[in-house]
């Protein structure tokens, strides 16, 4: 799936006489983030997108980080921004996000585009990637029709679990959100045809809280000790279906974003969109 979607991203950059510059925003020190744009960036260089990452560290400034922000939203040569989050403590991520333009939000976690997912606008909007890569797991799984099927979300975060709450229900799905406190877990899933849990604490979902009929989507990325990645669900579960990590989500994810930030280009250039 991610080798269609790349190989679309790589016919529209073709088209084109110059090299897209995406850019990623650092203002943290979480490890995380750091396995995320290693990823972006090495995709970057085989496709032939520029990329370069503007890391603030964990003393990063909010103010500091609106002026990065705003600058690069104004500048002609960067046409897409990815603000890594989490953010260092006692940083806010809903205000620095108002100071990304939304059309190079490839990412799409600003405000403008939630809201027109919310909406059921999703085609006026940049979708998040991670959601979108979930929900083309899921139709991969279950069949293109989504509608009258019941998935739950563990996890509320704002780059996965609340988009995708609301793109699955565009899509005619029940949806019930959880999260990591949420009592008698088991029992919530047992009357779901789907899992996505998306927390980042490594081993939350047990092989005691799912059934043999569920696929469980597995978003979560933790980094142990050693250098592991590991998600949020227990390997090997005793289900239809379950996305490994590494190796799942992610990589449908990277192809996403890349499609994104060609669609950011064709909106700032006044160009059609799909």
């Amino acid at each position: 799936m991610a080798d269609a979607v790349l190989k679309g991203v790589r016919r529209d950059l073709a088209a084109w006489d110059f090299q897209p510059h995406l850019v990623s925003v650092l203002a943290s020190a979480d490890e995380a983030s750091r396995v995320y744009v290693e990823s972006k960036s090495g995709r970057a260089r085989r496709l032939g997108v520029r990329f370069s990452v503007r890391d603030l560290g964990a003393g990063a400034t909010q103010e500091g980080l609106h002026a990065v922000l705003q600058a690069l939203s104004h500048d002609p040569d960067v046409h897409g921004v990815v603000l890594e989050l989490p953010l260092a403590p006692g940083l806010d991520a809903d205000a620095a996000l108002l100071c990304l333009a939304p059309q190079k939000d490839v990412e799409g976690l600003t405000p403008a585009n939630l809201a027109l997912i919310a909406a059921g606008r999703e085609p006026e909007a940049l979708l998040p990637p991670t959601p979108r890569s979930v929900r083309f797991l899921l139709r991969q799984a279950l069949g293109d029709d989504l509608r009258g099927l019941r998935a739950a979300v563990i996890g509320p975060g704002r780059t996965v679990g609340r988009p995708l709450t609301f793109m699955l229900n565009n899509k005619g799905m029940t949806v019930t959100l959880c999260n990591e406190h949420t009592r008698d877990l088991a029992g919530v899933l047992a009357g779901v045809d789907a899992v996505v849990v998306a927390v980042g604490r490594a081993g939350l979902l047990r092989a005691d809280q799912v059934r043999p009929e569920h696929v469980v989507i597995d978003a979560g990325i933790n980094v142990q000790e050693g250098g592991e990645v590991v998600g949020d669900a227990e390997p090997g579960l005793p289900v239809r279906a379950q996305t490994p990590v590494p190796g799942g989500v992610g990589p449908l994810t990277s192809a996403l974003m890349y499609q994104n930030l060609v669609r950011a280009v064709k909106l700032q250039r006044g160009e059609p969109v799909e």
